[in-house]
Parts: C-alpha cells; sequence; structure tokens
C-alpha cells in the first residue's frame, strides 16, 4: 500500500472513531432535560422546591452537564387558596432536548400540548438511560409534578405537593406518567405530568402505587 493510499485511511479511521465519542460527549453537555435516576431517599420530602432544583443540578452535573440552572418541574400551594408556584413557569423557554439529542418539546406551550415528545424512550434519566415503567418488572413511572395538565398549581383542594415538598409520612402529591401509560387508557392515566395523586408521600407509598421519588429536570434557558 502506498503511502498516499495509507494516510486517507488513517484519517478515516481517525474521523470514525471521534465520531463515536465527540457527538456523546456533546449531546451529554447540552443536555436540557431529564428524569432523575434515583430520588432524593425520602419519599417526597425533597427539602423544599429549592432542595428539588439542587437535587437536579447535582445529578446534572454529575453527569456532565455544563447548565447551572436546573430546576425541577414542580408546583407548590399556598394555605388559604393563594396562589402557588407553577411548575410551567419554573422551567425556562425551551427548547428542550434529552441526553440522545432528542427534542422533547420546542416551547413552554409545545411540552402542555398533544404534540410534546416525552415518551418511555424519550424521557431518559441524566445518564441517558430508560426509566422503567408499567409493564416492567419494577414499575417507577409515576414521577412527582404537584401540577395540573397545563403546569399549573392545583386548584383541586387538599394536599397535592406533600406539603410544597417537606412530608415524607401522610399527605398526597399529583404525579404524570412518564411512559404515558395506566390502568386504563384515559388522559389522565396518559399523561405526562398529570395522571393521579399518591398513596402517601412516603417512600413505601411512592412504591406502592409505581413511582420511585423521581423528577423531572429542566435547564431554565
Amino acid at each position: 500500500m502506498t503511502l498516499a493510499v495509507r494516510l486517507p485511511l488513517l484519517a478515516a479511521v481517525a474521523l470514525t472513531g471521534l465520531g463515536l465519542t465527540v457527538p456523546a460527549q456533546a449531546q451529554q453537555a447540552s443536555i436540557s432535560f431529564f428524569v432523575t435516576s434515583v430520588g432524593k431517599g425520602n419519599g417526597a420530602d425533597l427539602g423544599g422546591i429549592a432542595g428539588a432544583d439542587a437535587h437536579c443540578q447535582a445529578l446534572a452535573s454529575a453527569a456532565g452537564s455544563t447548565n447551572t440552572n436546573w430546576r425541577a418541574y414542580l408546583s407548590t400551594t399556598e394555605p388559604g387558596g393563594t396562589a402557588g408556584v407553577n411548575a410551567r413557569e419554573r422551567i425556562g423557554k425551551g427548547p428542550w432536548q434529552n441526553a440522545k439529542g432528542v427534542v422533547v418539546a420546542k416551547s413552554v406551550e409545545d411540552l402542555h400540548s398533544d404534540s410534546n415528545n416525552i415518551t418511555k424512550q424519550t424521557a431518559l434519566t441524566e445518564k441517558g438511560e430508560t426509566v422503567s415503567g408499567r409493564g416492567d418488572a419494577v414499575n417507577a413511572h409515576d414521577i412527582l409534578t404537584g401540577s395540573d395538565p397545563q403546569g399549573l398549581f392545583s386548584t383541586a383542594g387538599g394536599d397535592t405537593t406533600c406539603g410544597n415538598w417537606t412530608k415524607s409520612g401522610e399527605g398526597s402529591a399529583i404525579v404524570g406518567h412518564h411512559d404515558r401509560a395506566g390502568l386504563k387508557d384515559t388522559r389522565h392515566m396518559n399523561s405526562w405530568n398529570s395522571s393521579h395523586g399518591s398513596r402517601g408521600c412516603s417512600q413505601d407509598a411512592l412504591k406502592s402505587s409505581g413511582g420511585a421519588g423521581l423528577l423531572y429536570c429542566f435547564a431554565a434557558n
């Protein structure tokens, strides 16, 4: 083989090697949406909304994200019907993409419409891994949100946020199904952000209905 032939061949091999690694690293650094690979371990007691944000930030940073403004997709309520915090107003404007570079929503309106791209295949962890759902050996599809389908705090009454994410005993929190599946094929059961209330706020109570205290995290851009 002549030198003229060998050089292009070596260059092609080098580019192929780079093609397998550099894009993956770039995608990991530019991730702007994920489901937490683990909860905080104390049920729905996340240390309040600030503790939930810190959890998102810690997991994202450990996975190689360069974003520094991670927000948990959570709403809160206030006693006496006073307006609380709306999850949709915490997460920036979009677009957002997962660890594989797949866009899940182009904007806040897109995220809360039927055209969003949140499914079991796209709602990946910060590591780019699939979260188990309905039909798997362990079901962890209940993602804590405390929100209605439009990403607003609930006006249904009662506890819908496990005491604004400070309780790990009695109470309840609204959850969504990241895999868009439930006991019935209904709008609520197929909702990524507002499917039903949890059976309680403890880790065991969350597990009993198919949860693990996981969160949706968005880079507020």
